[in-house]
């Protein structure tokens, strides 16, 4: 049973900087894909963050967990930014998604991203379920954090403060700009599914917060109590409790998870001694196999080629191939032979290089495939034997196809 993924990605910023990224995809083809905001001067890996995404996951949902400009492990200067450019990154991280990917049909948000999400929302016109953890319901409510140093930052223009027992330098844009949002027309005017998390004992946004955000959504609207969870849901039965909910009530909303809305491809069907290959309906690249009617297996690409990694890519068959071929090939001989071969193990690796770093290549300009195939041999053999068994490996039908002269002659169907 294959496991869930995380890749490491960076996308530009609304600022222009690259911002850092971790896609978090489940074990099969996602069913869809969500967006999570990270709460006020954390970062994507802020245990809310990483324990729901990897919740998520196991319900079929990929997650894109991101960290703002200026934070984290992303290039550019927090002082810079503000609310605004919040949300602008939250679009930025969804055209990512929508480019490479899909664009998200869930937008998540924790703390101030709960805010930030609620206001990105109506920017990303595919997201159809939003979900608001402990949020507030007015971005200057994270004002309260920094009251001491109000008066520094009016008159001197800045002012460095400790949140979380770390240095952030806050500037009057920052004040300026939380105090300018408009945050119940936003929520309003959502016209997508929300459901509002919220611990009733949250110290550090009341539980009023989230009434005010429910009493100003039009419905489908949810609530549902935290309990005694805490502000940054720092228990991991809260997290996952939070996962196992938002995949429950986002499958009313969500659907599955194919590309331009396109359907799924139908079964297939392959003829014995044929392979039929075809398009699955999700993500960019992922394909459905069948081999002569009787083996189904899937190919895609990596999430660092924009696909969703949910199968081996064309080169790994071809790998696999000769792998293969190569290994039954040495079992065939040594059992013609009786020689005490008692396993085969193949190492396969592909690259491309310059023609003129290979000394033995008769092509001596542009690039070159290279297959690095290590033979390992089990058993009581001589190293006459194992020397001749690894010349046999050379011998193996589809190794002779890849050095033959091979034609592709191709068609149109009817």
């Amino acid at each position: 049973m294959p496991s869930p993924r995380s890749a490491k990605v960076t996308f530009p910023g609304a600022l222009g900087h690259d911002l850092a990224a971790r896609l978090d995809l489940p074990a099969g083809p996602p069913i869809a894909f969500a967006l999570f905001a990270h709460c006020f001067t954390c970062s994507k890996d802020v245990f809310a963050a990483s324990r729901i995404s990897q919740g998520l996951t196991g319900h079929g949902i990929a997650v894109l967990r991101f960290d703002f400009t200026g934070l984290g492990s992303s290039d550019g200067e927090f002082a810079n930014t503000n609310f605004t450019s919040n949300v602008d990154d939250l679009v930025a991280a969804a055209d990512f998604l929508r480019a490479g990917h899909q664009a998200p049909g869930l937008l998540i948000g924790h703390s101030l991203g709960g805010a930030a999400v609620l206001r990105a929302a109506e920017r990303i016109p595919e997201a159809r379920a939003v979900a608001t953890l402990n949020a507030p319901a007015d971005p200057a409510h994270v004002a309260h954090n920094f009251d001491c140093a109000l008066g520094d930052i009016e008159t001197k223009g800045e002012a460095e403060v400790r949140l979380g027992g770390r240095p952030f330098t806050i500037r009057k844009q920052f004040l300026d700009d939380i105090a300018e949002q408009k945050m119940h027309d936003a929520i309003h005017g959502l016209r997508k599914a929300l459901l509002v998390f919220h611990a009733p004992r949250d110290q550090q946004v009341s539980v009023d917060n989230a009434a005010t955000i429910f009493r100003a959504a039009l419905h489908p609207k949810s609530f549902v109590s935290l309990d005694d969870a805490d502000h940054l849901l720092t228990r991991r039965e809260d997290a996952a409790y939070a996962a196992d909910v938002i995949a429950a009530w986002g499958s009313r909303y969500l659907g599955a998870a194919t590309r331009n809305g396109a359907a799924k491809a139908p079964e297939l069907k392959a003829e014995k001694g044929s392979v039929v290959v075809a398009e699955s309906g999700e993500g960019n690249y992922a394909n459905l196999i069948s081999v002569g009617g009787r083996f189904k297996l899937r190919a895609d690409e990596p999430v660092e080629h924009k696909g969703m990694d949910s199968g081996p890519s064309p080169y790994d068959y071809l790998l696999a191939g000769l792998g293969a071929c190569t290994s039954m090939t040495l079992r065939m001989y040594a059992d013609l032979k009786k020689l005490p071969l008692e396993r085969v193990a193949v190492t396969l690796n592909h690259k491309k290089i310059h023609a003129e770093d290979c000394t033995d290549c008769e092509t001596t300009s542009g690039r070159i495939d290279v297959i690095e195939r290590t033979v390992e041999i089990d058993g009581d053999l001589t190293d006459a034997q194992r020397q001749r068994l690894l010349e046999i490996a050379d011998k193996c039908p589809v190794h002779k196809t890849l050095h033959a002269e091979v034609k592709v002659r191709s068609r149109l169907a009817e």
